[in-house]
């Protein structure tokens, strides 16, 4: 295992500080005072958003699947085309600068769709106060990977009146968080971390599987696995990858499976579990297994991902590797 100076050593900007506070940012985002808003009429909801901000779109996706309302996530520099004056589109940028968001939240100012933006600050704050576009100013932590809790909470108290979500399941969401953080954060570096167990098992590129409703984790954990641990990651949709995917264990390379299974997936993903579990087995494939806690698709979902964007960390440490810097992405962003 390692210990907290090996910790501080090589997490250099202490992203671990903010993910150990993740509960407490969570339910005093929720607990703000940030002005809600409600939008009528509304029956196409985007989410635009890149990365971090782009996860955050495909929670709110998964958590309006069961709803009449009509979602999409839009990560990239188009909305789809079925936008109109009855569709919001909510921007989010952590850092506010982000080009393809930009791009987007412009493109929807001139269909004249509903918007509301969220950043902490930079080109969207700007762009919003001078075309009086609905706009929420959310603190950056550390990092736009770090202050996941503190946008998902506030974007969830903000648009409460859109977003049916019960208090109840927040609040469960948030105290769930608080039970995951005594076995996962930087106060127990010990064999009884789940987080660190799994970042010292993998040695090799994560392939992660994931069924119906948790693709929002797997991408997360994806970005996260690359992002911190600065190494290659995949994900698979596990019903698909049974169509395909699976055939490429037919030769072996250095990949890691790891499942992403929920507490009460439907009865016949559960089967396809089953037998993949059996496929690995009778072939000598070692592979891990990453349990949703119970509850709301929200407590699943926000749950997954401190879990696994710790594992990240975890497996940045271990690699004798910051977490924080991210020089790839600079070099791109230096020449956009």
């Amino acid at each position: 295992m390692i210990s907290l100076a090996t910790l501080k050593k090589y997490d250099l900007s202490e992203m671990h500080d903010v993910y150990d506070a993740w509960p407490e940012i969570a339910k005093e985002s929720y607990d703000s005072d940030q002005e809600t808003v409600d939008f009528r009429s509304i029956d196409h909801i985007v989410f635009a958003g890149m990365g971090g901000s782009g996860a955050l779109g495909d929670i709110f996706s998964a958590i309006l699947s069961k709803t009449n309302l009509h979602v999409a996530v839009a990560k990239g520099y188009h909305l789809p085309s079925t936008v109109d004056s009855n569709t919001l589109v909510v921007t989010t940028s952590i850092s506010g600068n982000t080009v393809e968001t930009l791009t987007v939240l412009e493109a929807a100012r001139k269909l004249k769709c509903n918007i509301i933006a969220f950043s902490s600050g930079g080109k969207m704050e700007n762009y919003c106060i001078k075309h009086k576009i609905e706009y929420r100013n959310i603190q950056q932590l550390h990092s736009p990977r770090a202050s996941f809790p503190n946008f998902l909470y506030t974007i969830l108290r903000v648009m409460g009146p859109v977003i049916p979500v019960k208090k109840h399941d927040i609040s469960d969401s948030i105290n769930k968080l608080e039970k995951n953080a005594k076995e996962i954060s930087s106060a127990n570096l010990t064999q009884n971390n789940p987080s660190l167990t799994l970042a010292k098992w993998i040695t090799g590129i994560p392939i992660i599987y994931y069924p119906f409703g948790f693709q929002a984790a797997a991408v997360r954990f994806k970005n996260s696995i690359q992002e911190n641990a600065k190494t290659h990651a995949i994900i698979e949709d596990v019903i698909e990858a049974c169509h395909n995917g699976i055939v490429a264990w037919e030769k072996y390379e250095n990949v890691m499976p790891i499942l992403l299974e929920g507490e009460d997936d439907y009865v016949k993903t559960k089967e396809r579990w089953k037998i993949l579990k059996e496929y690995f087995y009778e072939n000598e494939i070692d592979y891990w297994e990453v349990p949703s806690v119970r509850g709301s698709i929200l407590s699943k979902l926000i749950n997954l991902i401190y879990r696994l964007d710790y594992t990240s960390i975890y497996r940045a440490i271990l690699s004798k590797v910051d977490p924080t810097p991210i020089d790839s992405i600079d070099f791109i962003k230096d020449r956009l």
